[in-house]
């Protein structure tokens, strides 16, 4: 069982950045973050696979950036010129050959 904790959310002016963190409890091969805004499907972000590959959702590239900590057990989001449509609960996502993990998520909301 991995456990996944999520943190770095929070208010932030439309333009601005913020930094989410989500440290494992054990190894995941890939690791990665979704998002769920009020009344939407929760959607891919950003995903960061053991080899090193990223995909990103096309609303975020060159504003997101993924990168893992291997160390630590801990990816990171560094979201830059955020957008109000980027508000949302970002939960973390962590899978192994066995399953996958979720974190329960962090609030992320950008002011206009």
């Amino acid at each position: 069982q991995v456990q996944l904790v999520e943190s770095g959310g929070g208010l932030v002016q439309a333009g601005g950045s913020l930094r989410l963190s989500c440290t494992a409890s054990g190894r995941a091969l890939s690791m990665g973050w979704f998002r769920q805004a009020p009344g939407k499907e929760r959607e891919l972000v950003a995903v960061l696979r053991s080899g090193g590959s990223t995909n990103y959702a096309d609303s975020v590239k060159g504003r997101f950036t993924i990168s893992r900590d291997n160390a630590k057990n801990t990816v990171y989001l560094q979201m830059n010129n955020l957008k109000s449509e980027d508000t949302a609960v970002y939960h973390c996502h962590g899978a192994t050959y066995l399953s996958t993990y979720w974190g329960p998520g962090t609030q992320v909301t950008v002011s206009s």
